[in-house]
């Protein structure tokens, strides 16, 4: 009977973890999320909620709550469980959509090679996975020689030594990253005015931009007239002594047309920086803001 209650309290914990991790992954992680495939958003939920679950153990151990073999059950079945999901699932779920996701130009290509080299090519990259991940622990004196090969201990060595490399390779670019996206704190504040301002700004450099591409098509059209003109002359006469004149006239137009084309690229790229200017003040107002709202509800 106590084995039951310990293990009724544990499904709902998980529950309210993934339910919690499907929001999270919903609401804040992912909320522009527009390709809406429904088994990442459980595959992520079913980590998430393992994990907390793996956490909240932990604690139960160490206030004393639920029973000692319940405890211990429960971890076990939680420790296989995420081993299943990082070691069999997550990398099987990764290159299937990899490979499904290879696009040809030949649609009847396509559905062969979806039909046919999809799940060979997984089951592949899936055993090379695999072969890495079990060469991976051959350096690192982590084992004693009473665990065998198919043992927990060994997935369980080889995933702390990814995982801690990776938290590592994390932690460095947090400490990077997070001085750069959080030091604008304590910058001014940005304004509707200096968000115009650079708004009208891109305007007037599009403007430039459009009069200088429109300039540009009208000397292409007279050099292309030109030039039609030039192949419709006969011989001698008087339109032979107009040669030079027009020839002299095509080429100023060529130059004409170079000098407006190295006159738009740094227009378009001053308009490209403009608008990145424009997006990160919109965004830097937006969190100010944000921030300031969760201030006066504190």
């Amino acid at each position: 009977m106590t084995l039951m209650w310990d293990s009724v309290v544990m499904l709902l914990s998980q529950v309210v973890f993934f339910l919690f991790g499907w929001f999270f992954f919903m609401k804040q992680l992912f909320r522009d999320y527009e390709v809406h495939k429904r088994l990442v958003q459980i595959l992520f939920s079913i980590t998430f909620a393992l994990s907390c679950t793996m956490f909240e153990l932990i604690i139960f151990e160490i206030i004393g709550f639920l029973e000692p073999s319940s405890r211990f059950l429960h971890w076990k079945l939680g420790l296989y469980s995420i081993l299943f999901v990082l070691i069999v699932v997550l990398p099987i779920y990764f290159s299937f959509s990899l490979f499904r996701s290879i696009t040809f130009s030949n649609v009847q290509l396509i559905v062969l090679v979806r039909r046919k080299w999809i799940l060979p090519l997984t089951v592949v990259s899936w055993i090379i996975f695999i072969y890495f991940f079990w060469k991976i622990g051959d350096p690192f004196p982590i084992l004693s020689a009473r665990h065998g090969i198919f043992t927990i201990e060994q997935a369980i060595s080889r995933v702390g030594v990814i995982g801690v490399t990776v938290m590592a390779m994390l932690s460095g670019f947090g400490a990077v990253n997070a001085p750069y996206c959080y030091m604008t704190i304590f910058m001014r504040p940005v304004g509707q005015v200096q968000i115009a301002q650079m708004e009208r700004k891109l305007m007037h450099t599009m403007e430039m931009i459009v009069a200088k591409k429109r300039r540009l098509c009208i000397l292409e059209k007279e050099v292309a007239l030109s030039a039609f003109t030039q192949g419709s002359d006969s011989q001698g006469g008087l339109l032979q002594k107009l040669w030079g004149s027009v020839s002299f006239s095509s080429s100023s137009l060529k130059d004409q047309i170079s000098t407006l084309n190295s006159e738009i690229i740094p227009l378009e790229e001053l308009s490209r920086y403009l608008f990145l200017e424009i997006v990160e003040l919109r965004n830097m107002r937006v969190c100010a803001s944000i921030l300031m709202k969760k201030f006066l509800r504190f």
